[in-house]
């Protein structure tokens, strides 16, 4: 199978989603609530989400989506005025829409994992995209628990000729491909495989409760690295490995969270674009993730995304610190 409809449809809501929030980003006013978990939520959160269901319900109708966001707070009184600016971003997208079509829209994500489904998060690193920086509108295609195909629109990814804007897509057995987002002609890309850990580049979260960096420390040390890690937002660092801007990426739990579980819409479409550039995507056990489960990796501990050359190595290394930390 090609998904050349799938294709097509995900790439123009992704677009159409990146395109709405570069707009609520430029706007004065919109704004920003928090979830039950504390975490940030934004107009284009919700709007992303909206335009990208709606476009998925209509292509493929039987698809349910999972998705990160529900339009549940949205009904409370006092946030009218939120629901408001929501339902007219929708509508400079999709004119026709009623307020209630927005709403249901947004609901479309709150599916459940079937033989095949969509994985979305309408903005991964809101925090980004709150201050200005990175952030994606992440999609991805699952089918009997195979990641199929995956999305990135990344509005601020920087360029060589100091321009922003990248969309990463991948299609299995097809490899990976970065757009402008802007437009133009789709470029194959690699990640660079390079095996000397004492020249390669680590990235990582800017948020540093995404991961255990005590131990992280000592697994660079450990490795060799000599170059300090360079920090993005959201699911753009599978980019930056897939483009060969950087080599390693790991997700550890905080020893205060070890049973913690990660969402697969912050990982899904990142795992497929680096896969088919060439790179490696595993749990830190060396497990595959499994996305047949539900809405968490619950079958996987953290994540480790390479090169693919350096991997059995980080591995290792991972292993043998795992054995110290229980043995002290």
């Amino acid at each position: 199978m090609n998904y050349t409809e799938e294709k097509k449809v995900a790439l123009a809501a992704v677009t159409a989603a990146a395109q709405l929030c570069q707009r609520v980003q430029g706007e004065k006013g919109a704004q920003t609530l928090n979830k039950a978990d504390t975490s940030p939520v934004t107009v284009a959160d919700f709007g992303a989400q909206a335009v990208i269901c709606q476009a998925l319900a209509e292509a493929f109708p039987d698809d349910p989506v999972i998705g990160e966001e529900d339009a549940a707070m949205l009904g409370q009184p006092e946030l009218v005025g939120v629901r408001t600016q929501i339902i007219q971003q929708v509508q400079k997208i999709l004119p026709t829409a009623s307020p209630q079509n927005v709403i249901d829209w947004i609901n479309h994500g709150n599916g459940t994992v079937a033989p095949r489904y969509w994985t979305l998060d309408p903005i991964d690193g809101t925090k980004g995209f709150i201050r200005g920086d990175q952030y994606a509108i992440a999609l991805a295609l699952v089918e009997e628990g195979e990641l199929k195909l995956g999305i990135l629109a990344c509005p601020a990814f920087p360029l060589e000729n100091g321009t922003t804007g990248l969309i990463f897509l991948a299609i299995r057995g097809q490899g990976s491909v970065e757009i402008p987002l802007k437009g133009g002609t789709p470029k194959a890309i690699k990640v660079d495989n390079s095996a000397n850990l004492s020249e390669l580049c680590r990235i990582e979260s800017v948020e540093s409760v995404h991961s255990d960096r005590a131990f992280q420390t000592t697994l660079d040390r450990c490795l060799g690295l000599k170059s300090p890690a360079k920090q993005m937002d959201s699911l753009a660092k599978y980019g930056a490995i897939a483009r060969g801007d950087a080599h390693l990426y790991t997700r550890i739990p905080l020893p205060q969270f070890k049973d913690k579980k990660e969402n697969i819409w912050d990982h899904g479409p990142g795992v497929i674009i680096v896969e088919e550039a060439g790179g490696i995507v595993t749990d830190l056990d060396g497990k595959c993730l499994d996305f047949s489960l539900g809405a968490k990796l619950s079958n996987n501990r953290g994540i480790l995304a390479t090169n693919g050359t350096i991997h059995q190595q980080v591995l290792e290394a991972i292993r043998k610190q795992d054995y110290n930390r229980r043995n002290l």
